[in-house]
């Protein structure tokens, strides 16, 4: 029987070692492309949005609080929630600018 044609070793002989290891290589590159660096890209651009806040910008935090910002430190924005309502929050709780969101009525 031709055992090249079916694609498995001869009786006796040693699997090929590349062909082995072919399908984890494959799975690890397949893990890549549609997981690991989609989230590489979304934390790129959540790290760019952080950095551009600026004061005056309204915002939400995390908790879905909206306000805003009326002071920024390196790791601290101060946000203005109400009148007379101020919240001192992490710079990484805000997590979307408000501006582009239309008003409802």
């Amino acid at each position: 029987m031709n055992y090249l044609l079916m694609g498995q070793p001869a009786p006796g002989a040693e699997p090929n070692p590349i062909m082995t290891f072919l399908p984890l290589v494959l799975i690890i590159v397949v893990f890549y492309f549609f997981m690991i660096r989609p989230q590489m890209k979304k934390q790129k651009e959540v790290a760019a949005f952080r950095n551009s806040l600026a004061k005056g910008d309204k915002v939400v935090t995390t908790g879905g609080i909206y306000g805003k910002i009326i002071e920024m430190k390196d790791t601290t924005v101060l946000l203005q929630v109400d009148d007379n309502v101020k919240l001192r929050v992490d710079k990484a709780a805000i997590v979307k600018d408000m501006s582009d969101v239309p008003v409802q009525k």
